[in-house]
């Protein structure tokens, strides 16, 4: 695929990509709706502290992680277009709730339930790789997720002005944060009608079974089970901030801990169910696949998307506090740490499409920065 390609709007292709990012888009408006509203939401409501934002901005990440696993499984049951759709007519109701909450539990709960809606991005890349052929569908996915993206930067920019300039008063914010959740209503339903989960004359393929991910050998199955031990560890991790905070007693805290014990050890034994039976008969060679390659992705994407989240969550707040600037100035300025994504995940996706070997695409992207550095220096 080429960058004229994307403007050839007519060609179901193109558009299905085009109607995907917007989705996406919307997914992360809505996702990050609090951030550049959080100075406003303190100083408005007389109750709220910063603890109390700092909290719900652990809360805001807290599901994202098995929601995606869930997502991830609905998906290859019921397609994206489904998928996609309900996700974002679903999470608009916690949108609500967030916006008119009264009361901590309300903002706690609703804000965790908000949080499911970053499991969006696995959804449109199922949908791009089916309309997309290998030769482009890095590219693809690379504008997808690059324009998808910039929906944090689009809140940072967009609701402070919203919530200031066309509501004002103290539940101005109120308004800009149920403004974000109209839009994923009205979308989700858009989004139903005017696509579908492949071109025309393609099969969508489903897996055999979705209770976990099949594997090629009993190695590879012994690493899936050992890197599903620090994704639910990492709920436990957010879950002892919360505690230190003070918004979890010790006594809640352990029972998480119990019944995060009890996912781990079911997630453990569907793996093996599922996989078990699979390398007793002898997977095809088609079916093949070494795990180490999505241990590597899984180390990429922790280290990259993870640094993000935690920048976009607080930037915003950072520039309104530690500068004493306006909540749509601060907005403003937070957005510009997302506008490299516009370009730098094409650009990415475009190297892995033109290169053969990924460690050469990795290895050219680490050059040409090391010459930037230099001739910046």
């Amino acid at each position: 695929m080429t960058s004229r390609e994307l403007f050839h709007f007519k060609n179901s292709r193109t558009k299905t990509l085009h109607l995907t990012w917007i989705a996406f888009f919307i997914s992360f408006f809505a996702w990050f709706n609090m951030a550049p509203l959080a100075g406003t939401m303190v100083e408005s409501v007389g109750w709220l502290t910063k603890d109390h934002m700092a909290a719900l901005a652990i809360i805001n990440v807290a599901l994202t992680i098995p929601a995606r696993i869930v997502i991830g499984m609905l998906l290859d049951k019921y397609g994206p277009r489904r998928v996609f759709s309900i996700l974002l007519i679903v999470m608009a109701f916690p949108t609500f709730m967030f916006a008119f909450g009264d009361t901590w539990m309300q903002l706690f709960i609703s804000r965790l339930l908000l949080s499911s809606i970053g499991a969006s991005f696995v959804v449109g890349i199922r949908m791009v790789s089916e309309w997309f052929p290998p030769k482009s569908v890095g590219f693809a996915e690379g504008f997808y997720a690059g324009w998808g993206n910039f929906g944090s930067a689009a809140a940072a920019i967009v609701l402070p002005w919203v919530a200031i300039t066309m509501f004002g008063g103290d539940d101005g914010w109120r308004y800009a944060i149920a403004f974000s959740g109209i839009a994923c209503l009205i979308y989700g339903i858009i989004y139903w009608f005017v696509v579908s989960d492949t071109p025309e004359g393609k099969i969508y393929q489903k897996p055999r079974k979705t209770a976990a991910m099949e594997v090629s050998t009993y190695s590879d199955m012994v690493q899936l089970i050992m890197w599903t031990v620090p994704l639910v560890g990492a709920l436990g991790l957010l879950s002892w901030r919360l505690k230190d905070l003070g918004f979890l007693s010790e006594q809640a805290l352990y029972i998480i801990y119990a019944v995060l014990i009890v996912v781990l050890v079911y997630q453990i034994l569907q793996i093996i169910r599922v996989n078990l039976p699979i390398l007793r008969a002898g997977v095809p060679e088609d079916d093949k696949y070494k795990f180490k390659n999505v241990a590597a992705l899984n180390t990429t994407y922790f280290a990259n998307f993870g640094a993000e989240l935690a920048i976009v969550s607080m930037l915003p707040l950072f520039f309104l506090s530690t500068f004493g600037l306006t909540a749509t100035a601060a907005g403003l300025i937070a957005s510009s740490f997302a506008f490299v994504n516009l370009f730098a995940r094409p650009f990415g996706g475009w190297l892995s499409d033109k290169m053969t070997s990924r460690k050469e695409s990795c290895l050219s992207i680490c050059l040409e920065l090391g010459w930037d550095l230099l001739e910046w220096e």
